[in-house]
């Protein structure tokens, strides 16, 4: 298999991403003294930065892959909301699927980072569901959008964007059109994801969305706890990411267990984001599941490596995968 075209042909393909886009704000200091007012550290701020988060990051990971996202998601009537606006237009991605709203704010997770380390994390957010009138635009702008994109990836937070109609028109329109979806699933809507192409829950989310207990060590139950998964949503396959002990796949006809590759960890945030990023362009791709889940597990391990939300960069996939691939 030549990875190199492989991975070079993302950038073929129009990405859609329907969900919940956030505000990544990050104080960056240094503590120097306890507080006398309470035993608490003081940060002395450095710097201050937004990023791009949830549905917005994975857009950003589309990106760094060579790929195009459009972004289909609800955003706040407020300054927040202008920040995000404004740093898709720095990216040249475009809003044309971002609905604002007056009802709720924009979601915002502020991290204070000191010295490398995660001291806290503040969030500013709703996770109400969708107004009637905000879902009547959502799903416009997803009726106009979805028929020009070769894959559609739900990314899921929680926070009120995505609800079963959305969903259930969603993934018709998609089966109507032939174009494969991609769920990074939650817990409020686990199981409403009905017949899409490639559900990738984390082993928490797996947990929780089947009220069952499921050990990543123990091959066996990851197995029936995906084959289970998969005949509930009448899902095509269902990967699951399992952390230290790697990622399994059950897709189509293939069921493959892959070892997670060692890394220094600095920082597990977004690799969700990521992983599904990958998994959805090998998917538009119709590659075989086992390169499906090498290429994605490969993809996660490297964002952690990294301080910070930050998306997968294509050059180092792309040497970790030769390297990976030639073994």
């Amino acid at each position: 298999m030549d990875i190199q075209k492989t991975i070079d042909s993302f950038a073929g393909l129009r990405v859609l991403i329907v969900g919940d886009v956030m505000l990544d704000s990050y104080i960056w200091g240094a503590v120097e003294r306890i507080s006398p007012e309470a035993p608490v550290p003081i940060i002395n701020v450095k710097k201050k930065d937004f990023r791009l988060g949830g549905a917005a990051n994975v857009a950003l990971n589309i990106l760094s892959l060579g790929a195009s996202p459009v972004l289909c998601a609800l955003i706040g009537n407020d300054d927040d909301g202008k920040k995000l606006t404004q740093r898709l237009s720095e990216n040249n991605i475009t809003s044309e699927g971002i609905v604002i709203s007056n009802d709720r704010p924009t979601t915002v997770k502020t991290r204070v980072i000191a010295s490398h380390q995660h001291v806290v994390r503040v969030d500013e957010e709703s996770d109400q569901n969708a107004t009637e009138a905000e879902q009547k635009e959502l799903l416009s702008r997803i009726e106009k959008l979805l028929p020009t994109c070769q894959v559609v990836i739900f990314e899921d937070y929680d926070k009120g964007c995505l609800n079963a109609s959305i969903i259930e028109n969603a993934v018709a329109l998609a089966q109507k059109n032939n174009i494969p979806t991609v769920v990074d699933p939650k817990k409020r809507n686990f199981l409403a994801y009905q017949g899409v192409t490639l559900f990738k829950p984390n082993l928490k989310e797996l947990r929780e969305g089947l009220k069952i207990e499921v050990s990543a060590s123990n091959q066996s139950q990851v197995e029936q706890a995906a084959r289970a998964l998969k005949e509930k949503l009448n899902a095509k396959g269902v990967m699951v990411t399992l952390s230290e002990f790697g990622v399994y796949i059950d897709f189509e006809n293939a069921k493959v267990k892959l070892p997670a590759h060692p890394r220094e960890i600095a920082d597990v945030s977004g690799a969700g984001d990521t992983v599904v990023s990958v998994a959805a362009l090998c998917t538009a791709l119709r590659l075989e599941p086992k390169i499906i889940a090498a290429l994605s597990n490969l993809a996660g391990g490297l964002v952690c490596q990294h301080v910070g939300v930050v998306p997968i960069d294509k050059n180092e996939l792309t040497r970790e995968a030769i390297k990976e691939f030639s073994r």
